[in-house]
């Protein structure tokens, strides 16, 4: 499917897989947000549409619209996951959007000391940033900084001897939608009155055979109660975690499931991308106690 060129969009739909895929294979970032499944998966929440640079070269001159709901009234931004526009489309950018998402370090680092004397402001999105882990640390949880995650590992499985694990497939996909609806059952049983990603997690494993995505799912027995799921990113060097979900119950597991998962992996992915926390203190503190060994660094712009 044709993608237009700026100032013209379309909505982000699946027909546009063959010609998005390849590009945003290869950004060098690892920013989550920038694979094809990433986008697609949330287009509705966001409002995605798309339109491509004038002068678009291989490398995917791609522009990304997207709304943001807020307290008072949604905040439309743009997104350029492969490079930066020229200044005048960058300009007629923030002229119809109120900020610049997203922005990875490879498309800032060329033009970052020409935005200042043209009033672009840019910020570190810390709530944004990906936690970054070696796969090995998280396959092995080898010393004392892992000490009480390899417990609970250790617990769960004195518990549950008879667990084991399945790659997702055809065959397993009715399992892992199993899975996915009780834990949104198990969030209102909490009184959490929301169910997260559960639409875009919903659709992964409904295209799972479309999609670039490839996940295990765990059972105890014969009841499925875990899963993880996501994709390679940055060129190969990455694994992107977009889901990991499991049913209420089984203490330990979720550090189960990510040193499992982390361990099934192929060796040549040396980095896991766990994603961002989106601000929540809870989801921050957890995710520092794997220890990340860094972070793919997010900013966002704004015109003054």
């Amino acid at each position: 499917m044709f993608v237009p060129c700026y100032p013209d969009f379309i909505p982000l739909t699946f027909d546009l897989k063959d010609c998005l895929h390849p590009r945003l294979s290869l950004t060098q970032d690892g920013v989550s947000e920038f694979t094809f499944s990433g986008l697609y998966l949330f287009r509705d929440k966001y409002k995605y549409r798309i339109s491509r640079l004038v002068d678009d070269s291989p490398d995917g001159g791609f522009i990304i619209s997207g709304e943001q709901s807020g307290r008072s009234k949604a905040r439309t931004f743009f997104m350029t996951p492969c490079r930066a526009p020229d200044w005048e489309t960058l300009e007629a950018l923030f002229a119809t959007h109120d900020y610049w998402k997203n922005i990875s370090d490879s498309v800032l680092s060329p033009i970052k000391e020409g935005l200042q004397e043209r009033g672009v402001v840019v910020a570190e999105d810390r709530d944004n940033f990906d936690y970054l882990y070696y796969r090995k640390d998280l396959a092995e949880l080898s010393g004392k900084k892992y000490y009480k995650k390899k417990n609970h590992v250790n617990n769960f499985l004195l518990a549950h001897p008879d667990h084991n694990q399945k790659p997702i497939s055809a065959e397993t996909i009715p399992a892992v939608i199993e899975i996915l609806d009780q834990w949104r059952k198990d969030l209102f049983l909490r009184n959490i009155n929301e169910d997260g990603d559960y639409k875009a997690a919903r659709e992964a494993l409904e295209k799972f055979a479309s999609l670039t995505l490839r996940g295990t799912v765990f059972f105890v027995g014969d009841k499925p109660v875990a899963y993880c799921l996501g994709e390679s990113i940055a060129r190969g060097k990455m694994f992107a975690v977009h889901f990991e979900k499991a049913v209420d119950g089984y203490k330990g597991i979720y550090q189960f499931v990510n040193k499992t998962f982390a361990a099934s992996l192929p060796g040549f992915f040396t980095l896991l991308n766990r994603e961002q926390d989106l601000g929540n203190e809870g989801l921050r503190q957890a995710k520092m106690t794997y220890r990340p060994c860094g972070f793919v660094r997010k900013y966002t712009g704004i015109k003054q």
